[in-house]
């Protein structure tokens, strides 16, 4: 009966956990579909728009890897609490907003709460949970919210707002950020493992997060018109900022990103699958809504409802991967996801018009989303139990980057041929079949890995 109970208490703390991840990721895509009464409550210009969406990514993106070093110090359960806190007050100041202004300032404080709570519930995610299928089982849990999250804000806010208004996205999260804050505090242990002797390197903090931040900043301006001018600019800026981090990284005495840890092929190949995950899904969908709002004039919910799908299917290719990471290497895993990605992905280009075909090719696409996700998740984790929350960091900023840079690409790709969707454009055929591309490059790069890998395990056998 003890049994029973703690294995009950840990799959609520493993739920619980998800639903951080799931919440935090939410936020990245959920304001999209909403921001035209956003803009039209507040009387705000056009141009808050771009604010308004990527402040949040900035901030997300930013500061993951100094919340990951947050963790390490002060404990992952006391930060995960205080970012449910400080997500719960950015949630109230969206929700009471009186300019687009506070709407910005709430959303990049959403944001920053984000960043310190991910790598710390994916830490304690791969703590609570033992070695072998109930970890597999939580990583493809997790896995399958976040990626249910980024495709499923679309979603939630076209729903929310046409039925209850915008303003009911923020207010929704109070109750939700205090359940959480109470299933944490009962199901998670308390934290033993903080080490307040863990030094955190302001100076490769801030030139880490104003890199990732100009980088986000740039990939957005990069495809508007008139704007990729700044955009080539800033993310030129972003380069040399990177640069500038490695510099003082390597001369900390704390380094925020540790070398002995970026040794890890296991962390590299997990970071490189979760960068081409979301850069050529993110890309491939954002592309989808555009066209299908802007050049077929479905309403946001129609739009919404039609790539419905993608969310669904994430869940049941989840489900699929930890069973598949028990046969094959989580490598193989990868590949057979990017190179069904990159099926369904060019299939969205015959699919356009279709009613039906289009919901399909995004079914099949969250199916392997899930499935891939799931496996570089794990592979990006399989290291000691220390390095799991800086580890996670990696993981989540690998992602955004991804997410911000597939997005940046792709549309710029369809704006040099067919231009962003309109009214009239044709199919934005460039776009979806860059998208594709990178994705069936992918799959070849991860299929090539697998084997050796497969070939090392041979050898060891025999």
């Amino acid at each position: 009966m003890v049994g029973a109970s703690t294995a009950r208490t840990v799959w609520l703390g493993v739920v619980a956990l998800c639903l951080v991840q799931f919440v935090d990721v939410l936020g990245v895509t959920v304001v999209v579909t909403a921001l035209p009464a956003m803009l039209a409550s507040l009387r705000a210009p056009a141009d808050a728009a771009g604010l308004i969406s990527t402040g949040y990514a900035m901030f997300f993106g930013g500061l993951l890897m100094l919340g990951a070093r947050l963790g390490d110090r002060f404990g992952h359960r006391r930060i995960i609490l205080a970012g449910l806190m400080f997500f719960a007050a950015g949630a109230l100041a969206g929700a009471t907003a009186g300019s687009a202004v506070v709407l910005m300032a709430a959303r990049c404080l959403q944001g920053a709460a984000a960043a310190i709570s991910v790598p710390s519930a994916l830490r304690l995610l791969t703590t609570i949970t033992a070695e072998g299928s109930q970890r597999r089982n939580a990583v493809a849990m997790w896995s399958a919210a976040g990626a249910a999250a980024g495709a499923s804000g679309f979603v939630v806010g076209g729903v929310v707002t046409d039925l209850l208004g915008w303003r009911v996205v923020f207010w929704a999260y109070l109750p939700l950020a205090a359940a959480l804050t109470v299933a944490i505090a009962r199901a998670v242990p308390p934290d033993r493992d903080a080490d307040r002797s863990v030094r955190l390197s302001l100076a490769s903090s801030a030139a880490f997060t104003v890199a990732v931040m100009a980088f986000v900043v740039a990939t957005t301006l990069l495809p508007e018109r008139g704007r990729a001018m700044p955009g080539a600019v800033l993310l030129a800026a972003s380069v040399v900022l990177a640069g500038l981090f490695v510099s003082v990284d390597r001369r900390s005495a704390a380094p925020l990103l540790p070398r002995a840890l970026l040794r890890e092929r296991s962390l590299r190949q997990g970071a490189l699958g979760g960068f081409l995950n979301t850069l050529t899904t993110s890309s491939a969908f954002t592309l989808a809504t555009l066209y299908l709002q802007n050049t077929l004039g479905r309403t946001p919910l129609v739009t919404a409802l039609m790539l419905l799908p993608f969310s669904l299917a994430v869940i049941a290719g989840s489900a699929l991967a930890a069973p598949a990471l028990g046969r094959r290497p989580p490598q193989h895993v990868i590949a057979a996801g990017l190179a069904v990605i990159a099926v369904s992905g060019a299939a969205l280009i015959a699919a356009a018009r279709s009613p039906w075909a289009l919901p399909v090719c995004a079914a099949v696409s969250g199916a392997d989303i899930g499935l891939s996700s799931v496996a570089a998740t794990s592979l990006g984790t399989s290291v000691a139990t220390a390095a799991r929350g800086t580890a996670s960091g990696i993981i989540n900023t690998a992602a955004q980057l991804g997410t911000a840079l597939g997005i940046a690409i792709v549309l710029f790709a369809a704006a040099a041929t067919t231009g962003i969707p309109q009214s009239h454009t044709p199919v934005p055929v460039a776009g979806w079949g860059l998208a594709a591309a990178i994705s069936l490059a992918g799959a070849a790069i991860f299929g090539l890995w697998g084997r050796r890998v497969a070939v090392r395990a041979t050898r060891r056998r025999s």
